[in-house]
């Protein structure tokens, strides 16, 4: 099992590709705290999840509320001792042109994609300095490549992703810290679930592949980055996207 005795935390872990993601590390061997804003949905994840490993657990956590993003990590270290992963999965979209965009609409897309990135990257980054070791992943998305209509607030927090991931490769490589991003492209989960069918079904077939991507898929590339198989690889941006963006 490529991640046995790694101790990950995931962020937005209670459904679609932080769920699939959970389930991926458990299934490879690594103890994993579950994090999301509704505790009722952690607890169900990690109820469910437990059929795979007692290695598992759960807090609810705001990623943009610093107290609560420390207690996660300090809950992670006194349940399993040390923090091997982060997948800072957890982001919202709150869709609208920019002529309609609400500043409240820009605002809570910018404070949970890119401030909870940052509190929750921060706060783990100083454990992982103090072991010489760690992993950080990062959720963009093609979006943050290549913009899309209707997105300005999610595209910019998805691009500013991929900034701090490349400026936290740079600063935490000599702590022995790899930090890579994954830019999935159109997955079936309940964000976009959210999305006109007929908008999913033009992207499905804009699709080299033909299809769209799965949870599952997203989580075997953050299992791999994860991994010591990718333990040379810092400072990249993954794309899963079925080739959409070609």
């Amino acid at each position: 099992m490529r991640l046995n005795g790694k101790v990950a935390i995931i962020t937005g872990a209670a459904r679609g590709i932080g769920k699939a993601t959970a389930e991926k590390f458990l299934k490879e061997g690594a103890s994993v705290v579950i994090c999301d804003i509704s505790q009722e949905q952690v607890d169900a994840t990690v109820n469910e999840l437990k059929a795979i490993s007692e290695n598992i657990a759960g807090i609810k956590v705001d990623v943009t509320n610093r107290a609560e993003v420390d207690e996660m990590v300090r809950f992670t270290l006194e349940k399993f001792g040390r923090i091997d992963c982060l997948v800072n999965n957890a982001g919202i979209t709150a869709d609208n042109t920019l002529l309609k965009m609400t500043e409240e609409e820009w605002d809570r897309v910018i404070n949970i994609n890119l401030k909870g990135v940052f509190n929750c990257g921060q706060a783990v980054a100083k454990v992982m300095v103090d072991q010489g070791s760690g992993v950080i992943l990062n959720a963009t998305s093609v979006v943050g490549l290549y913009g899309n209509y209707g997105q300005t607030n999610y595209a910019a927090t998805k691009w500013g992703v991929i900034g701090m991931t490349k400026t936290w490769a740079k600063e935490l490589g000599k702590k022995g810290i790899r930090v890579n991003a994954v830019a999935p492209g159109f997955i079936l989960t309940p964000m976009t679930e959210k999305m006109p069918e007929k908008v999913l079904e033009m992207m499905k077939d804009k699709a080299p592949l033909k299809r769209l991507g799965m949870p599952e898929d997203i989580a075997n590339a953050y299992a791999f980055l994860a991994s010591d198989e990718a333990s040379f690889i810092t400072g990249a941006v993954l794309s899963v996207d079925g080739g959409i963006v070609l």
